[in-house]
């Protein structure tokens, strides 16, 4: 029998979101009598410890039994168990500076880490994730950023419901203005931001037409890495050749700054693909964003004014177009930036089921068959306590002083 243990979230600021739901837990009992599964008692967790146990899951505190222990977001390093398999968001493949200290204490104490993030399908796609609930929370949070500065409408915060069914009851008799938003974007965020463009009436309308055309209505374009970005030289596309070498390609997306109200941003990026902009373009007196919700959220990243995390209690900032420093929001002379780094735990409930019910579907087959396979080798980022094959290119980041 193998034993899984659902750990208690340990970063600050808090999250509530689990990888597996009280029902969850029980159908995994009810069809898989090889699979055990214990959940370490939290406070904080969307779903209370009453809840499994109705369940018929086990509650502990300690978790040294199980074999292979399930979190959401980074674990603090004193909360790591030797000798375990452990699957969470390490935040680590693009070699992040602030969780250096973590990947060299899973290494140190003879871990196996299964990134969620690099479970992927054989064309590259992402199989499990938490992006399409951050898209619906940040577009949801970007327009009510835009309605606070603007005083057109007024939307209440996400977290003021109870899930998803009651926000988008809240959409219900909306007036908006006629405002121009930009989404970009093609993955699990951008599909969240869409849902929510429609579930508020704004028309989609095509990038040619978007870039010369005033509506009477609000209207969106979106924006794939096709429309964003062209080789310097050949003028085209390739979605391979881009992720390979990226330098070679220059991003379009400066004329809609003059044309765009409000930019939704779900692009993927990383450090050597262009970002959408400069930061001296906010000087330009046609620069017209005013709200940006950059749900991918990396601090100087595809929007370089990103200035880093904002959070839930408050999650909107100015950035002032002449100095390029934080403000308060809403200010005149500064562009609103919409940047929090856990934006599905306002939706906690919701997203944690969808989650959970891709974790089963895709993810739990292969993870408990006992043998080697494509989809959890190549996730797994480090293998007792050694860096696997695919990610030696960490091997000088995880040396950490």
């Amino acid at each position: 029998m193998t034993t899984i243990g659902l750990i208690r979230e340990g970063k600050i600021p808090a999250d509530s979101r689990v990888a597996l739901t009280p029902a969850q837990c029980k159908w995994i009992r009810q069809n898989h009598p090889q699979i055990r599964v214990i959940v370490q008692t939290s406070a904080i967790r969307c779903f209370t410890d009453k809840e499994y146990l109705l369940a018929g899951v086990e509650i502990k505190e300690e978790m040294r039994e199980c074999d292979i222990l399930l979190g959401i977001k980074e674990i603090p390093t004193d909360m790591l168990i030797e000798n375990k398999t452990y699957l969470f968001f390490s935040h680590t493949k693009k070699l992040q500076p602030y969780n250096q200290k973590l990947l060299k204490k899973i290494i140190e104490k003879n871990i196996t880490l299964i990134d969620y993030e690099c479970l992927e399908h054989e064309d590259g796609a992402r199989i499990i994730g938490f992006g399409f609930f951050a898209g619906i929370v940040g577009a949801h949070n970007g327009m009510m950023s835009y309605g606070k500065r603007t005083g057109a409408y007024n939307l209440e915060r996400v977290n003021g419901g109870k899930n998803l069914q009651h926000l988008i009851h809240t959409y219900f008799g909306l007036k908006l203005p006629n405002i121009k938003i930009a989404v970009t974007g093609s993955g699990r965020v951008a599909h969240g931001v869409l849902e929510i463009m429609n579930l508020m009436g704004i028309n989609e309308v095509e990038p040619e037409d978007y870039l010369v055309k005033n509506y009477t209505y609000p209207v969106y374009v979106h924006l794939k890495a096709g429309n964003l970005y062209t080789h310097k030289i050949t003028k085209n596309y390739s979605r391979t050749d881009f992720h390979e070498n990226p330098t070679d390609y220059k991003c379009n997306f400066l004329p809609y700054t003059f044309q765009t109200d409000i930019l939704m941003n779900g692009i993927y990026w990383e450090q050597k693909i262009p970002q959408l902009f400069e930061n001296i373009d906010l000087k330009n007196e046609g620069f017209r964003i005013k709200t940006i919700a950059d749900i991918t959220d990396d601090m100087g990243g595809s929007v370089p004014c990103n200035l880093g995390d904002s959070t839930i209690a408050n999650p909107v900032y100015g950035v002032n177009k002449n100095t390029f420093e934080k403000t308060e929001p809403y200010l005149q002379n500064s562009v609103d930036i919409m940047a929090v780094g856990n934006l599905p735990n306002e939706l906690p409930k919701d997203a944690s089921r969808y989650f959970g019910e891709q974790l089963i579907k895709h993810v739990f087959t292969d993870l408990f068959s006992g043998e080697e396979n494509r989809l959890i080798n190549n996730a797994t980022i480090v293998k007792k306590g050694k860096l696997n094959k695919g990610y030696e290119y960490m091997e000088e980041y995880a040396r950490v002083v």
